[in-house]
Parts: C-alpha cells; sequence; structure tokens
C-alpha cells in the first residue's frame, strides 16, 4: 500500500532541486533515499515524472507517492492524555516532555499517536498516512506544549493551510543563555540542512527558507540566563533553537545547537515551550486560542534561578 503527499511550490523554494526540496521537508528519509524515490518514477510535478536535479518552479504541484514504510504495527496505547480542548473536528494537546509526535524506527510505541489511537480511535484524519493520522504539525521530543490533531481530513487541510500562510499566532516561552543587548528583537534570517552536518539545521544564506521569529525578554537572571517570548511568523524546524544559537543565546538544555554544560540543571534537552496556539476553527470560522502553563521542570528551573 502507497501514501501520498502533495507539496504546493512556493516562491522562497522556486529554482530549488527537487531532491533537496523534498529532503528538507521529508526529515525522516534521507536525501539519498529520496533520490531513489524519484529515480523509481515515484515523484510528479505537475503530474510529470522528473529527475533528480529538477529545478522547481514558483505555484507546481509535487506529488511524493511512498511504499509503506513498514507493515501498520502501530497500535492504541491507554497513554494518559492533557486535552486542553477538544470537539469533533480537533483536539488541543499539552504534549508532555520526552513524548515522540509519532511513530518511526525506534519509536513505535509510547508516542502521541499511540495515545490518539486509543482516545480517538478512528476519529483522525488520514491525509499524512498511517503512521501520522492526524497530525498537521510537529514539536521536538524535547519540547513541551500545545499541539493541534485534526479528526478529519477537511479539518486536517483547513489547518494546514493556516498554518502554512502562517495566518494563527504560536507563541513559545524559554529560557537562553546570556543577557540580551535588546530586549526586544525581530530576526529574520534563512533556515535550511546544515552544508556541514546534515542531521542539524542552520541559517543558510543560499537554500534556507524564509524564517521569522520575534522575541521578548520576560526576565533576567543573574547576568548569566534570560526568560524570553518568541512569536513565531514562520514555522521552520527547530527555528527558535536556530535563530536563538545564531544570536550567540542558544536555549538551556540544547545539546544540539550549544555548547554550554548544564548539568547543574536537569533538562532532558532544551527548556522550550510552546505556551500558546491561535486559529480559525475549521467548521465554525470563528477565531481560537489554546493556552498550556509551562511544565512543573520549567517552572523548577525559573525558581532555582529567581532564588539565586
Amino acid at each position: 500500500m502507497n501514501y501520498e503527499k502533495i507539496y504546493y511550490v512556493d516562491e522562497s523554494d522556486a529554482d530549488t532541486r527537487i531532491d533537496r526540496y523534498l529532503a528538507d521537508y521529508e526529515t525522516e528519509h534521507s536525501r539519498t533515499y529520496i533520490q531513489k524515490v524519484i529515480a523509481e518514477g515515484n515523484v510528479t510535478v505537475n503530474n510529470k515524472a522528473v529527475k533528480c536535479n529538477y529545478k522547481l518552479s514558483e505555484g507546481e504541484c509535487i506529488r511524493f507517492l511512498l511504499p509503506e514504510p513498514m507493515p501498520l504495527n502501530v497500535l492504541p496505547e491507554n497513554i494518559p492524555l492533557d486535552i486542553v480542548y477538544e470537539d469533533n473536528d480537533i483536539i488541543i494537546i499539552n504534549k508532555p516532555k520526552n513524548m515522540v509526535v509519532h511513530p518511526a524506527p525506534g519509536h513505535m510505541s509510547g508516542t502521541l499517536v499511540n495515545a490518539l489511537l486509543f482516545h480517538c480511535k478512528d476519529n483522525l484524519s488520514g491525509i499524512n498516512g498511517v503512521l501520522r493520522p492526524g497530525i498537521v504539525h510537529r514539536i521536538d521530543k524535547d519540547t513541551t506544549g500545545i499541539l493541534i490533531v485534526c479528526k478529519n481530513d477537511a479539518a486536517h487541510k483547513c489547518i494546514a493551510e493556516q498554518l502554512k500562510l502562517h495566518s494563527g499566532k504560536r507563541i513559545y516561552h524559554a529560557i537562553a543563555h546570556g543577557i540580551f543587548k535588546e530586549k526586544e528583537g525581530r530576526i529574520e534570517a534563512p533556515i535550511g540542512r546544515s552544508p556541514v552536518d546534515r542531521k542539524k539545521m542552520a541559517i543558510n544564506e543560499k537554500n534556507g527558507k524564509p524564517a521569522i521569529t520575534n522575541y521578548r525578554v520576560l526576565e533576567e537572571f543573574q547576568g548569566k540566563y534570560s526568560y524570553i517570548e518568541c512569536r513565531l511568523e514562520t514555522g521552520r524546524t527547530h527555528q527558535i533553537r536556530v535563530h536563538m544559537a545564531s544570536l550567540h543565546h542558544p536555549l538551556l538544555g540544547d545539546s544540539v545547537y550549544s555548547n554550554y554544560n548544564d548539568q547543574a540543571f536537569k533538562t532532558d534537552g532544551q527548556v522550550l515551550h510552546a505556551a500558546l496556539l491561535g486559529i480559525t476553527h475549521p467548521k465554525t470560522g470563528g477565531y481560537m486560542e489554546f493556552v498550556a502553563e509551562e511544565p512543573e521542570y520549567f517552572k523548577k528551573i525559573l525558581a532555582k534561578l529567581r532564588s539565586q
């Protein structure tokens, strides 16, 4: 059984090679594997098969057809969920730390999808295939907070379009190293795969996609740490982590983009929390905002910093 994903090329992706474009979006697959899929004729642009070096144009429609990566062994699991809101179209989850969003090799159980399959049963959108039912967007395993899941394909398409157009509102809270010279700012720097390490993202002026983060300092500690709020205008992979590191203010606990020794804090990864999500409801058309308090570990770090 195959599954298909569809992409529409925007202006920022024009003149990008098809294999590089898909490698940036299909992050769970290597570029070599994607090139193999293209060579087998399973990728079309405007319904025509293309080669790996095909250069994209704005407005083109890409169809990415993949064989199911593994047998359907994703099982429902009775894992407690922190449900912020739920109706017949969407469900808003406050994701805990260390929970992977969807199954992948090495993480076939204990994921948010396993929990959703138990809670929602068959009421999840199928657009993203059997391994990611209902999943419209992701947050990292070590990032906590608000995540929206769709229960049907109509809702999925509506929310996906809002995320693509950045018409909603997404606010994150984080603790960063250092004291910011400017207490408010706007970072506008394209993000793409690092040319040095393809497992990492980086500021990439040549092949990156537009990325905008607005930040505001909420509190400062000991001349060493800053509690910040970040409002996203775009949603690139690791956007806040990469942008903060580019200012030499990497997030506390970020083992990928920081060289600081953070053993004094028990963080299990970056201290980053999706605090607020604002969307237009896919059925009613009304604007809604969902808020999640920072988790206990985050509050304890703040308390420790304040006490010192």
